[in-house]
């Protein structure tokens, strides 16, 4: 009997005691969650870029003025040689190729903002052409009429820039709208021929150069980062890379001497815009995921 009711007496306190260690909170460590990487532009990047390039030059003044000369030295004339006859040429703008290559790097400034400097260097095909005529009336530069028949040309091989960039994510993390301006410089080659036809000569004049200038560029863009180290971006630019100045004197094509010598100058204005597409890699990509302490 006593047995029984001492089997009974242990059955119940274990019971009890599970019921009791039912009750007790858990001691289980929560797991941490790690929290989502955030995007970020900031990083170095190299890319490629092609896009078409137009000149913006317009019109392109040249002048001529009768030196009151001869070939031989000896003056023709009396008086005061007439007005400088002057000319506005229409420069044409056919659509040119070009490609090259880009460097920069980027700052995450703000959840919102991101500055950089880029660079890049273009193979380009950037050319114009124009043809103008002239009739100088007796009197103006000189002691004779004559018809001028003028044709310039100029081309833009290569150039390159160097640039700041402040841009803004006002849509998406991934999306970036930026302005950018700097330094451009690069290669120009100009053309000039002036043909003067006489009732007794055909003079000529032909000008040529071949210089590399330094100017300044301006513009706006979008990139768009499609993964976490590639992006993709449209970009226009305005390149303004000074002027060139032309100047010589005449020479005889066909007729006795001796002629009247004049000096010929012709202005070019290197502008241009450039509309482009580009594919950049990013170095960095993604900022890695911040584990929490406890």
């Amino acid at each position: 009997m006593r047995l029984k009711t001492f089997t009974l007496a242990l059955a119940a306190a274990t019971l009890a005691s599970a019921a009791y260690a039912a009750d007790l909170p858990s001691r289980k460590v929560a797991p941490v969650m790690a929290p989502a990487p955030v995007f970020t532009w900031t990083g170095f990047t190299v890319g490629v870029n092609a896009g078409i390039g137009w000149n913006a030059g317009g019109g392109q003044n040249g002048a001529q003025t009768f030196l009151g000369i001869g070939s031989n030295g000896a003056p023709l004339g009396v008086g005061v040689p007439g007005p400088t006859a002057a000319w506005t040429n229409g420069m044409s703008s056919p659509i040119g190729v070009l490609g090259g290559l880009t460097l920069g790097y980027n700052l995450q400034v703000s959840p919102m903002v991101v500055a950089g400097v880029e660079t890049d260097i273009q193979l380009a095909s950037v050319r114009g052409a124009g043809a103008a005529a002239t009739v100088v009336p007796v009197g103006v530069n000189g002691i004779i009429a004559h018809n001028g028949a003028i044709g310039v040309s100029q081309k833009t091989d290569w150039f390159g820039t160097l640039r700041a960039r402040i841009g803004v994510t006002p849509f998406l993390p991934s999306l970036l709208v930026y302005a950018t301006g700097g330094l451009a410089y690069g290669n120009v080659k100009t053309n000039f021929l002036m043909s003067d036809t006489f009732a007794i000569a055909v003079l000529g004049n032909a000008l040529s150069g071949n210089a590399t200038k330094l100017g300044w560029t301006a513009g706006a863009g979008a990139e768009w980062a499609i993964t976490q180290n590639w992006s993709l971006k449209g970009e226009w630019l305005y390149v303004d890379l000074g002027r060139t100045a032309l100047a010589g004197v005449n020479g005889e094509f066909v007729g006795p001497a001796p002629f009247p010598l004049y000096a010929t100058n012709q202005s070019y204005k290197h502008n241009f815009h450039v509309v482009r597409a580009g594919l950049n890699y990013r170095f960095g990509g993604l900022a890695g995921p911040v584990v929490a302490k406890y």
